[in-house]
């Protein structure tokens, strides 16, 4: 009972600690003795306002740059300090390698040291070092870095952790751009059948470039062979080099008629502005849907049986009355010999001349 208590508070640790790269001064003055912590970037001195750390550097360069360490807490605490790749979770945010997975790029080039111990409510600036390799690649290198702390509840170790961006741009030849993949487009019919429906328009963006980028985009829908069209934007969100995100779009207001071209077409934009000359690479990508008006379909048939029922039960009437008329002719003439037959005899009698006296 005391060990599954234990793991629950470590996974319950790792909810609540684990939420480091929104501003990295986001922590608050504890109002109990759990341990709270923030980083931030800083000069000698401390914390200097700034949310991450940004810099172009050539390739060999060395730049020597501060975080500073707070302590809410009311115990002195020894942080361990590392660094790691950066990148973008699935929503956008920013996070770093866990512990146990190595980094291969800017998260290797920070140096700095394993650990520092902060007194209760206390700060202490820490300096770090930034090593570019003489043959890195012009472009972005993002990695964070962070103060954490570990934590042992029975047979489960949780780390949590506190820190923020450091984003490294190597100078040179960049290129910003964008990648469209696995493009796929539906139709969704409305229930009215005297309205448009929708199609909905997913794929994949990919930054296959050198730099951070954003992207202006728009999706488009042709229909009636590119008569009419209907679009939508679909601008990209902060993508860093290799990352990519799922998009899903909708166009309102097309009817299905026959073929669909749908085409999706994406600018990206470097973040900062970026360097001199860098190369910018529009993606773009074509889907064709066939769609038939199903419900207005179903509508013409339902009004075509309505107006053959009618068609039909109008000419059954017809045909009924043109029998009562029929028989009633039928039935006037047959009165008609009946009353000749009975006058005819009246009229011979009528007729004699009397008897000669």
């Amino acid at each position: 009972m005391i060990r599954s208590l234990s793991r629950l508070l470590a996974v319950l640790a790792v909810l609540l600690g684990t939420v480091p790269f929104a501003p990295a001064d986001a922590g608050a003055e504890p109002t109990g003795p759990a341990l709270t912590w923030a980083v931030q970037p800083a000069d000698r001195h401390g914390p200097d306002g700034r949310r991450w750390i940004e810099h172009t550097l050539d390739p060999g360069q060395v730049v020597t740059e501060h975080l500073a360490v707070r302590n809410f807490s009311d115990a002195t605490v020894v942080f361990s300090l590392k660094a790691a790749d950066g990148y973008l979770t699935d929503k956008g945010r920013f996070n770093m390698l866990p512990s146990h997975r190595p980094s291969v790029d800017g998260g290797t080039w920070i140096g700095v040291q394993g650990q520092v111990t902060v007194g209760a409510k206390a700060t202490k600036v820490v300096p770090f070092t930034v090593t570019v390799p003489p043959d890195a690649t012009p472009g972005d290198h993002p990695a964070g870095i962070a103060a954490t702390v570990t934590s042992t509840g029975g047979t489960v170790a949780v780390e949590s952790r506190v820190g923020f961006r450091v984003m490294m741009r190597v100078s040179g030849t960049v290129a910003a751009s964008l990648a469209i993949d696995d493009l796929t487009a539906s139709y969704r019919h409305s229930w009215n059948p005297f309205s448009a429906g929708s199609v909905r328009v997913r794929y994949t963006t990919t930054n296959d470039g050198d730099v951070a980028v954003t992207g202006t985009g728009r999706v488009t829908t042709a229909e009636l062979f590119g008569l009419l069209d209907h679009g939508a934007r679909a601008d990209a969100a902060e993508m860093l080099p290799g990352g990519d995100r799922e998009v899903g779009v909708r166009v309102g207001g097309v009817w299905a008629l026959g073929p669909l071209r749908t085409s999706v077409e994406i600018t990206p934009a470097v973040l900062g502005g970026g360097p001199a000359g860098v190369e910018v690479r529009p993606a773009s990508a074509t889907v064709t849907v066939w769609t038939l008006p199903w419900p207005q379909l179903v509508l013409v048939a339902l009004l075509g049986a309505v107006g053959l029922a009618v068609r039909t039960v109008l000419r059954r009437r017809r045909r009924r009355l043109a029998e009562l008329l029929a028989r009633a002719r039928d039935e006037g003439r047959a009165e008609g010999r009946e009353s000749a037959l009975v006058g005819g005899p009246g009229e011979a009698s009528g007729n004699r001349r009397p008897a000669a006296d």
